[in-house]
């Protein structure tokens, strides 16, 4: 049994705090369309989309995937495209690749069946272990550990785990006590329960300590100073990044079209279509002729506005031009293709390129 568990009040208490734990998720637990399903898929899927993306967020998104990749066969046979295309907007766009890489590991190594042991499931592309541990637990009720953000914070209160949540000591530390208080008869609904109680009651503000079903066993809400754990880790500097992006327009055969390409691969965004532009790390501004070098051609672009959208380590800074070319306008580089205005919503676009669509389409009727 951990230290940290055998020093705090949870000790030779470990069966009422599962009991506690479990009891108030049973009464309390949101109803959401990845629960209770008993499909592996469904719980791959949720657990993925769920990485460092609300739950309000997600449903949606479950929805509609669902609809369109009902299984691993259905996701495997698409094309990068179209999974990129479900997951637009949802952001992190490298889980949706893992996804689509990992299904075709899965037909064709596993017969079409996801892997039902923790070792099997950590083969998959972008399967860590919180991820084969949420799956192997809530899709095939193996008492295996999870340790995510909610978990960390929960953790670190209960338990008063002083110092970065990140260091090598401390998740050591959260690992070995999330293996030791699974509950082994109900490792899957432990583990949601664990999640959804740092959603929703130990959160990273203003937690309601009052309503917490554990609260007997916690170090942090017996201090009076639940908030000041987990320890705020120090971020990195948010780099600043400078672009230039030209939404270019002609009315085609589909009525009002967009001339749109694919990032470069690997890098940020890859992948997704956006409109043409040229980005640069640090404050010096790209050339409105570098964009048309990206072209082939010389375009009569007007500027119509600037846009700051945040990444998780960069802040670009966009300045947005607007071109009209005649109906004829083709392009050398075959990457470029237009794409009808009406479709733009299911292409697979990032929130960025979608938000400099938006703005232009703003000051069209200024």
């Amino acid at each position: 049994m951990s230290e940290v568990l055998a020093a705090s009040a949870v000790a030779g208490r470990v069966d009422a705090f599962q009991r506690a734990l479990l009891s108030w998720f049973w009464r309390e637990r949101r109803e959401l369309p990845w629960r209770g399903v008993g499909d592996p898929y469904a719980t791959w899927v949720s657990e993925i989309m769920l990485q460092q993306t609300q739950v309000v967020t997600v449903v949606d998104y479950f929805q509609r995937w669902m609809a369109r990749f009902p299984d691993v066969a259905a996701l495997a046979a698409a094309n990068e495209e179209e999974v990129l295309e479900q997951w637009s907007g949802l952001g992190y766009y490298r889980r949706a690749r893992f996804l689509h890489r990992a299904a075709k590991v899965i037909v064709e190594e596993h017969g079409g069946e996801l892997p039902s042991t923790l070792e099997g499931l950590r083969t998959l592309p972008g399967v860590g272990p919180y991820t084969a541990g949420a799956i192997a637990s809530i899709a095939f009720g193996l008492p295996a550990p999870i340790v995510d953000g909610n978990v960390i914070r929960v953790f670190a209160r209960l338990f008063a785990i002083e110092g970065d949540p990140r260091s090598t000591a401390n998740q050591k530390s959260f690992w070995g006590l999330a293996e030791a208080l699974v509950d082994p008869q109900n490792p899957g609904d432990f583990n949601e329960a664990l999640m959804e109680l740092g959603a929703r009651v130990c959160t990273p503000r203003s937690p309601a300590c009052l309503l917490c079903p554990v609260r007997e066993f916690c170090a942090g809400f017996a201090s009076g100073e639940p908030e000041a754990l987990p320890e705020v880790a120090r971020r990195s500097a948010v780099k600043p990044m400078r672009a230039v992006a030209v939404v270019v327009t002609r009315q085609g055969r589909r009525g009002k079209e967009l001339l749109v390409g694919p990032r470069d691969a690997g890098g940020l965004l890859a992948g997704m279509l956006e409109f043409p532009t040229v980005e640069r790390e640090g404050k010096r501004w790209p050339k409105l002729d570098e964009v048309a070098s990206l072209l082939g051609m010389k375009v009569v672009a007007e500027e119509v506005g600037e846009l700051t959208h945040v990444f998780s380590h960069r802040r670009l800074l966009t300045r947005i031009f607007a071109a009209e070319v005649g109906s004829e306008a083709t392009f050398a580089d075959e990457r470029w293709r237009w794409v009808p205005e009406r479709e733009l919503s299911q292409a697979a676009i990032s929130a960025l390129t979608r938000k400099i669509y938006e703005r232009s389409k703003q000051l069209e009727t200024t």
